[in-house]
């Protein structure tokens, strides 16, 4: 782990504040950009079966000159694989693209409610982490409604969610309803990639105010949030911008007029996890 401050988890966990991104960084150029981010201080690594990279991420990690033991790697059960049976054909998948023994964190990528078989999968998970073979369990892209079922079949909570969370998104009511039972935000698309914010009065006056980049900015707001973000660059100069928003700060009146950006239509692509569905 870096020297920065962790967040810990409701079992004592601890992850770092901020992690790496890794969709769509594949083959040999994937490796180098996610070695560059391990070498620049990144010890949560962030991939999914669908990005189809958890080889290169693999590769990475045993290239690494950092122990695996200092790692946290992180991937997602999809769609596809939902159910009980399907969920634990589908982490030995993982494990082996991986080259790992251990999983440790792994999350439901979508919650696919119109096929309705999450829970399966999440009994799966239960047994999983039960078994060793995964770490933290949780999910991503869930609305409290999704998560409260969740508890109400297994009483086991997710130790995280992963969600799209961005200034034109910010999820105020999740996040707070996370803060409230213990788990994890992590957002996705952390800096809104094309449509990133950084033309923004509130973001401009704060990068201005404080000598930073609006990108750093955005981190820094998340951090302020209690919030995980997860940005990818392949660039290790960019990399190491994103990382340094661990140490810097904004006032809370800074924080709240970024906030203030959400609009009802902020989506990315418009994934609602009501109705998106994942393959």
């Amino acid at each position: 782990m870096t020297g920065f401050p962790q967040y810990q988890l409701a079992d004592g966990t601890s992850f770092p504040r901020i992690g790496f991104g890794t969709y769509p960084l594949t083959g040999e150029e994937g490796v180098e950009a996610i070695l560059s981010a391990i070498a620049t201080g990144y010890r949560l690594i962030d991939t999914a079966v669908n990005y189809e990279n958890e080889g290169a991420v693999g590769e990475a990690i045993r290239r690494a000159d950092v122990p695996r033991g200092e790692l946290i790697i992180q991937t997602k059960l999809p769609g596809r694989d939902h159910g009980y049976d399907e969920t634990m054909r589908s982490v030995e998948g993982s494990l082996s693209r991986l080259g790992v023994e251990r999983i440790d964190s792994y999350l439901i990528h979508w919650p696919n409610p119109s096929v309705d078989r999450y829970t399966g999968s999440w009994k799966a998970m239960v047994e999983l982490q039960k078994d060793g073979r995964v770490g933290e369990i949780g999910v991503s892209n869930f609305t409290r409604t999704f998560i409260e079922r969740l508890v109400a079949e297994t009483g086991v909570l997710p130790a995280v969610n992963q969600v799209e969370l961005h200034p034109y998104f910010p999820q105020e009511a999740l996040v707070e309803y996370h803060a409230e039972q213990g788990i994890l935000t992590q957002a996705w698309s952390p800096l809104g990639k094309g449509s990133a914010p950084y033309h923004e009065p509130a973001i401009v006056a704060a990068a201005e105010a404080h000598g930073i980049t609006p990108a750093q900015v955005i981190l820094r707001w998340h951090l302020e949030r209690g919030v995980l973000p997860l940005p990818k660059s392949a660039t290790p100069s960019r990399q190491a911008e994103n990382l340094a928003a661990e140490s810097l700060a904004l006032t809370p009146d800074e924080v709240s007029a970024v906030t203030a950006l959400g609009r009802p239509d902020g989506r990315l692509f418009g994934g609602d996890p009501n109705v998106h569905e994942e393959q």
